[in-house]
Order: structure tokens, then C-alpha cells, then sequence
């Protein structure tokens, strides 16, 4: 198996829970400045200790993640993360010009001499609100952009698009991508079209912000999906995000984490899972299931596979039974508790003690 690190680029002050958009006057630029250093300092131990990929993704209006431009944040990455994979996971496709977004993809893969992962998401419905796209068309916007994208990528000479959202008289792509004919692509499986879409099309999926037995329902039918179309997707297409905290005991990574409020421990996961369950046909859409997902129990989140916590040794068996039951061959661990000096333990304990333990897996 293969890690990332997810930072999300949390504003660390006091702003309001449970709110978007979160008005603008709780952004102090102090805090800013030293939020997004944070981030950056913890991008750079994830290379330091040896994880294979670094994540960022974009989101808008609130503190939980300040990165409404995935691209900028990828970009300054090349200067600071030399060895590991940059994760763009991802641009939000349908609110976004496609022909730019893949540009600006080729561009960091050049930059980074071909180290660049591209995840094309469709994202929450509330954000499709910043750009004012309709959500309806979200779908087929999605899939007409990502058609762009791949064949600009791919495609020599100068072409024009005619479509039914998009129109350009000449796309021209420069630079090309390093990676031919361009870079790993990889989307949601959260729903049953996302997951046939995908394996229609031979993309890698992601799961985040559910529980191991809703993501292994999802991939089932995605692998399903493709045996149909012909192929068989390798444990490196599926991605599998989870919240993390590793210390020398698991005595002291619970205790850690019960010094984290539950409100902030809890925010990302019941914002994504409450927007995912909006989509129709959504895997697990009954209601005790929701509220299974939002449960604060530590333990319980833990069975659920929503977080990995303990000592380097008990993460392991926690991250055989995701690898047992999902398939999942990329980790996409997100810090689940900001400490401080315990938070960067966490983060050299997971690279240079769990890692070479899931290597083989």
C-alpha cells in the first residue's frame, strides 16, 4: 500500500461551526499566514518521512479548508515536496473552464517532472453556489469538461470543441503533460453513475469521508463496472481518505485525541458525508446509517473506518482490515488532530514506523 498526506489547510483560530458560507470578517490575516506556513510545514515532514503522494483539494467560504484554488497550492509544492507525487484531488470540474484546468494540470506536471495526480471532482452541491452553476447540470458538465480534458492533453495538433456547455474555436495545450499520454486520473465513486462512469472510462476512483462498509459497496459495483468494459482495475485506482493520529502507545494517541474538540474532529466528515447523501441513488441513504456516520463515539468511528488511531503496530491492523475490505491501495490520510509537536510525532511515526509495515500489503 501507498500513503498520502491531506492537509486541508484548516484556518487554526475561532470561527463558526456548522455554517456556509462562513462570513469573511473571522478570517484574520495573522492566523491566515500562519494556518497556511502550518501546512506547508506539514507537507514537507510528509516527504521528509517517506509518504509517496501529498494531497490538496479545493474548497470555498469557510475556514475548514482555505485552498479555493487547488493549483496555487500545488504550485508551491514543487518547491517544497522534491520526492513525493502531488495530489491535485481536485480542481472542482464544473464550476471551473476545463480548457484552463488542463493547462494548468500540464503545467505542474512539468514542474514537477511528471509527479502530478489529477483528481477531477464534481464537488458538493453548496459550492456549486460560488460560481453560480446549476447543480443539475453538474453531472453532464462533468463529463463534457472531462472529455476536453483528456483530449487536449492527448491530442497534437490544434483542435476546436463544439459541445453542449463548452465552446472553443482552437485548444492547443502548452506544455504538454510529462506523463503520456497524460496524468493518473482519478474521481468520486460515491454513487452508482460516478462508479460506472468511471470504469467506462478507465479512471481511478476515490472515497472520502464515508466508512469502510459504504466504500466497499461502492467499489464492488465499480470493479464490477469494469470487468464489464473489458479491464481490471489495480489497488493503486482505488483511494481511500481517512482521518489519522499515530503516537508511541495507543494510550497516548486517545488521549490525544480526546483534547480535540469534537466539533472540529467531526466538522469535515459530516460536512462531506450530509452533502454525499444529497445525491441520488447514494450508497447507505437510510437514515440510521446516517446518523451511524455521525456519531462522536471515537471508538465507533474507528470500527467504521472513518479514522485510524493508535500506535504505529495497532494502525497497521487497522489499515489490513481497509485494505481486506475495501481493496483500497492508496491511503489519503488527513491529520485529524493539530497538536503541535505531537501532531508532527504523528506524522514521522506514520511515515518512517507504519508505512514500511503496509508496504507489501
Amino acid at each position: 500500500m501507498k500513503a498520502s498526506l491531506f492537509c486541508t489547510s484548516r484556518y487554526t483560530g475561532p470561527s463558526p461551526n456548522g455554517v456556509w458560507p462562513v462570513a469573511s470578517e473571522y478570517c484574520k490575516p495573522d492566523i491566515s499566514v500562519s494556518s497556511m506556513q502550518g501546512t506547508l510545514d506539514q507537507f514537507r515532514l510528509a516527504d521528509e518521512f517517506g509518504f509517496d503522494w501529498v494531497t490538496c483539494a479545493e474548497h470555498h467560504y469557510s475556514g475548514f479548508s482555505m485552498t479555493p484554488n487547488p493549483m496555487v497550492v500545488a504550485g508551491a509544492l514543487t518547491q517544497i515536496v522534491k520526492r513525493a507525487k502531488i495530489a491535485v484531488l481536485g480542481p472542482t470540474v464544473p464550476i471551473l473552464n476545463p480548457v484552463r484546468v488542463a493547462e494548468e494540470l500540464a503545467m505542474l506536471d512539468a514542474m514537477t517532472n511528471g509527479r502530478i495526480i489529477a483528481g477531477m471532482m464534481r464537488g458538493t452541491p453548496n459550492e456549486y453556489v460560488t460560481y453560480n452553476f446549476n447543480p443539475s447540470e453538474s453531472r453532464a458538465r462533468f463529463a463534457e469538461a472531462m472529455a476536453i480534458i483528456r483530449h487536449a492533453w492527448s491530442e497534437p495538433q490544434p483542435f476546436g470543441w463544439q459541445g453542449r456547455y463548452y465552446q472553443y474555436r482552437a485548444i492547443s495545450v502548452w506544455p504538454r503533460p510529462i506523463q503520456q499520454p497524460h496524468p493518473p486520473l482519478y474521481m468520486s465513486a460515491s454513487s452508482p453513475e460516478a462508479g460506472e462512469y468511471a470504469a467506462k472510462n478507465r479512471i481511478g476512483i476515490g472515497f472520502a469521508f464515508t466508512t469502510v462498509p459504504m466504500a466497499s459497496i461502492a467499489a464492488k459495483h465499480y470493479r464490477a463496472e469494469a470487468a464489464k468494459a473489458g479491464w481490471e482495475p489495480k489497488p493503486d485506482e482505488v483511494i481511500y481518505r481517512v482521518g489519522f493520529h499515530c503516537a508511541d502507545t495507543d494510550e497516548r494517541a486517545f488521549a490525544d485525541m480526546h483534547e480535540v474538540p469534537a466539533r472540529v474532529s467531526q466538522t469535515a466528515a459530516n460536512a462531506a458525508i450530509a452533502a454525499a447523501i444529497e445525491e441520488s441513488d447514494y450508497y447507505g441513504r437510510d437514515d440510521s446509517q446516517r446518523r451511524r456516520n455521525q456519531t462522536r463515539d471515537l471508538r465507533d468511528r474507528i470500527e467504521q473506518g472513518q479514522l485510524l488511531v493508535g500506535s504505529p503496530e495497532t494502525m497497521v491492523d487497522q489499515i489490513l482490515r481497509v485494505r481486506r475490505e475495501l481493496g483500497a491501495g492508496i491511503l489519503d490520510c488527513v491529520v485529524a488532530a493539530q497538536l503541535g509537536a505531537r501532531t508532527v510525532r504523528s506524522i514521522e511515526l506514520f511515515g518512517t514506523k507504519v508505512l514500511p509495515m503496509i508496504r507489501d500489503l
